[in-house]
């Protein structure tokens, strides 16, 4: 029986649109939104601060390295800024408030850097959470199974009362793979509320 949900952040909770971030600070020209989306998004560093091995402080340096001038203090100002009045996920809010106020427990789960707490908070949906699992924190990310562990040693939980909904399938696999149940998210509430009726949750 499932008693716990639990949540990733970015895409499953809250906005995280990269391009939606470049169009919001004026990156309009195709290849120079291309040189940022690479250099910062995709980077190595922005992996490293995931894994709580650099934070933006020290990543900062490294990445604007690569960027050209006429771009150093745009991308910055994402680097440091770019969780500001993040959107949130159609619904989501709502579907976490229905959960809680029906006795399940509900988590998050995410790999994000040392700053999320920062924002975080911001969030009403945050506040809903009985406990909260951040990688770089640990030291640790999805979708390796040390996290998982970790995760379920740390509140107490059972892997089988648990259910983690992802938007990408590699964690929800690795979480299945650890004895939770899993659902891929793919951005509609009421699809996720499906989802979990089908497992059982009264929602």
């Amino acid at each position: 029986m499932i008693k716990n949900i639990v949540f990733d952040m970015g895409n499953v909770l809250i906005r995280f649109d990269p391009e939606y971030f470049l169009t919001r600070e004026g990156i309009l020209d195709p290849a120079e939104r291309k040189t940022v989306m690479k250099e910062l998004f995709h980077s190595v560093e922005w992996a490293m601060m995931d894994r709580g091995d650099l934070t933006e402080d020290t990543a900062e340096p490294r990445i604007l390295a690569r960027i050209p001038e006429a771009l150093k203090e745009r991308t910055r100002t994402l680097l440091h800024h770019w969780a500001v009045d993040r959107d949130t996920i159609p619904g989501m809010y709502e579907l976490t408030e229905e959960l809680k106020r029906k006795g399940y427990q509900v988590y998050l789960l995410s790999n994000a850097s040392t700053a999320q707490p920062d924002y975080w908070r911001q969030y009403p949906v945050s506040h809903l959470m009985d406990g909260t699992m951040i990688s770089a924190l640990e030291r640790c990310v999805k979708p390796s199974d040390e996290i998982y562990r970790r995760f379920t040693d740390r509140f107490g939980l059972r892997a089988e009362e648990c259910v983690f909904i992802d938007d990408t399938p590699a964690n929800v696999a690795a979480a299945i793979a650890n004895g939770w149940a899993g659902i891929v998210f793919y951005g509609d509430a009421e699809e996720c509320r499906e989802n979990l009726r089908g497992l059982g949750v009264r929602v």
